[in-house]
């Protein structure tokens, strides 16, 4: 198989999966918890103080912020979108971090894009502390940052090693040329 096609397909087969998470998980809510509703099982009481599922609605960024943007948040999405789509293939064949963290960014675009399309709000349904109210797509954009900055670092370091590496072996073998020089 094309190694493009493969790379599509594993980028694709990310988001595909987060999406599906996402919606089914926003459906869910949507389905069994009323509108300003919260729901925590019984076996996880513990965590009512902590954390919840509640029903709630967002128009705006994640997290809550930006409140009534979501002509702009839709149009990002589809930008954000199409960005990854079209810089895909230039990433590095090895540097699985940012093609993965590239596919959780894109999952949790297109979630949040399908419930701007579809109800012109994003619904948003997990709880904890006073953290603003959350779901898997702004999740998965979250951790799709923390993803792609760690993958950035990691390689950023080895690309340091490998160039002092280099420093290395040119120096000895400029060494062994000068002594080479001084012993004839």
């Amino acid at each position: 198989m094309n190694s493009k096609v493969k790379d599509y397909l594993t980028l694709f087969s990310v988001a595909g999966v987060i999406v599906a998470l996402d919606q089914w998980t926003k459906w869910l809510v949507r389905e069994n918890i009323e509108f300003g509703g919260q729901f925590l099982p019984e076996w996880l009481a513990w965590l009512g103080p902590y954390a919840r599922f509640v029903h709630w609605y967002n128009s705006g960024a994640a997290f809550g912020m930006f409140q009534d943007g979501n002509l702009v948040f839709t149009v990002l999405a589809f930008v954000v979108i199409g960005a990854i789509i079209y810089y895909f293939p230039v990433v590095e064949q090895e540097d699985w971090t940012v093609k993965l963290a590239m596919g959780m960014q894109m999952g949790g675009a297109a979630g949040n894009l399908i419930d701007r399309l579809t109800l012109q709000k994003v619904t948003d349904f997990i709880s904890v502390g006073t953290f603003p109210v959350f779901n898997i797509a702004d999740a998965s954009i979250s951790v799709g940052v923390v993803v792609l900055l760690l993958g950035v670092w990691i390689k950023e370091r080895q690309d340091k090693l490998k160039a002092a590496e280099q420093a290395s072996d040119e120096q000895q073998v400029e060494n062994k040329d000068q002594f080479s020089l001084t012993s004839e």
